[in-house]
Order: structure tokens, then sequence, then C-alpha cells
């Protein structure tokens, strides 16, 4: 069973563009993430399926059930957290979590505190005292003590320090290994390529693409780095050529043999060709959206 689904999934606001044409799948005990700079549409598309704002056309599901027809049955099944999380001045750390978890009709005090150990965070403090990543980790504990089957997370490591991401990939991580489907939104590329085993990559509203981890780093694309000469062969398929103190590097999407035959008569001290990281993958999705735009205008 799919966890969510969206068939041409598009929300306006006004004449702005929200989100167009979403088509996305994610298995239920998936490990999702949502790729895409800030203005992409994730939070738009997050805030759709949750019915925190109405689309504007097409239709989506969450575990087979519609989101506008059942939205309070999907909602039981799934913690959020947003990008930015605010609470009630004055309240403490407690009593925001013993809150959260009385609008869910649960007792999730057992759940809550353990949560609050990992985290380190003090119940007793008062949220409005909060630095920003402890207020991070209040929404953490909120979104995950009634032990969601659906985890939705907007963003959720600004503002930690690198231990406390750490552990909550860890939290993750075991919630993911019982069964619950974990979605998160990032423009944080080494997270996702870390932690998920899937992804999608969304700009200006639209979808790019979305498969495994491996399969979108399959661009027949390598990263080159050679030492001994200063500029890269001319070759047609080489891109993002960068030099470093006696190193250049550069993109090749080439054939292997014929960049090997140019760079066997440079005088080449050292090379090293490796797969792209994920974060090349992604701006070679952009690339090719942008050129397919040129090239539909021209």
């Amino acid at each position: 069973m799919n966890a969510i689904r969206t068939c041409s999934l598009t929300k306006y606001y006004g004449k702005a563009r929200g989100i167009i044409d979403i088509d996305l799948a994610v298995e239920e005990g998936d490990f999702f993430g949502f790729i895409g700079p800030n203005g992409a549409g994730k939070s738009t598309t997050i805030r759709t399926l949750l019915g925190l704002i109405a689309a504007t056309g097409g239709r989506a599901e969450i575990f087979g059930r519609d989101i506008r027809s059942r939205r309070e049955e999907i909602l039981a099944d799934i913690g959020y957290m947003p990008s930015e999380a605010s609470f009630y001045h004055g309240m403490k750390v407690g009593e925001v979590i013993r809150y959260s978890a009385r609008l869910r009709g649960r007792d999730c005090r057992e759940e809550a505190g353990r949560l609050c150990e990992r985290l380190e965070l003090d119940q007793e403090k008062k949220v409005n005292q909060l630095s920003l990543g402890n207020r991070k980790k209040v929404s953490i504990v909120c979104a995950l003590q009634h032990n969601p089957r659906l985890c939705i997370l907007d963003e959720p490591t600004s503002g930690l320090d690198p231990l406390m991401q750490r552990e909550f990939y860890a939290i993750l991580t075991e919630r993911n290994a019982k069964g619950s489907t974990i979605f998160l939104s990032s423009h944080v590329l080494s997270e996702v390529q870390r932690h998920c085993r899937k992804a999608g990559v969304i700009r200006g509203g639209r979808l790019l693409v979305s498969d495994t981890i491996d399969r979108l780093g399959q661009t027949h694309t390598k990263r080159v780095t050679v030492r001994g000469i200063s500029h890269a062969p001319a070759l047609d398929g080489i891109k993002d050529v960068k030099a470093a103190g006696d190193a250049l590097t550069f993109l090749y999407s080439g054939s292997p043999d014929v960049l090997l035959k140019a760079l066997a008569a440079a005088p080449l001290t050292d090379i090293n060709i490796v797969e792209p990281d994920l974060e090349e993958i992604f701006l070679h999705f952009y690339r090719e959206e942008d050129e397919a735009h040129d090239d539909s205008e021209s």
C-alpha cells in the first residue's frame, strides 16, 4: 500500500503558483526525502496533504483514504512537524507536550518521557525561554510521542546542533525499522543521501523526478579530479570546471574511453574519478529542466 499518493495535485494562491500537477507515490514503510530549495513547493505540498490548505485541483490519498473526505481519520495516523512551530506563551515544555497528547485523546507520557530524555529536553522550562534548537525538540516530541504510522517532517533539523541531529535521525531510523513511514522535506542534501532510501526533487512547484537514492545517482556523470594540468580537455560532456590549488575538477558525462584517451596525452600527476554526490545530482536535474525550458522558448 502507498502511504502517500497524489495525482495532478495542484495549489494556486490566487494567481501565484504553489504546486502544479504533483504525481507522487510513497510506499508504506519507506524513508522518503522531499528535496528542494526554499520556495520550491515543499511546504505547500505537505500542508495540502494534511488538509491545512485546500487543493486547487487534483487529488491525494493517505493510506488509500481521500484527504478531503476522511481528513480527521487520516490525521490520527500522522505525526506532523512544521518547519516553524509556535507554542502558547508562558506554558512549560511538559505542559505543551501533554496538551498535544490530550488533543489526540492519548496518554503519551511514557513515550514523551523517553523522547525528552534522548533529546536532553527540560520539561520544566517555559517555551518562550527556549532557543530555536530546543523549540525544535519540543516540536519533535509532539510529532512523535503517539507513535504515528506516518511521520511528516518539514525541514526538521534546522536549529539542531550536530549531536542532536544524529540522535534525531537515530530515533527516526528506529521508528522506520518498526514500520513507520518517514516523509521529510529538506534542502540539506547530505542528510537525505545519508538517511533516505528514496527521494523526490521539486522545483518551481513541479516534481522533477522521484526514485531511489541509488537510481537518482545513475546520471552517467562522474566527478573527475586531476593534477598536473591547468585546463580541462576540450571534450563534449565536460561541465562545472573548478580549480582548487593544484587540482582541477569537473563533471563529465561522455564516453570514459574518450576521456581517458584525452588525459593519457596530458602530463598528469594524479587522477580520481568518483560518483557525484547528491548535491551534484540535484543540480544535474535542475540543469536538465533549465535546458528543456530554454528549448521550449527557442
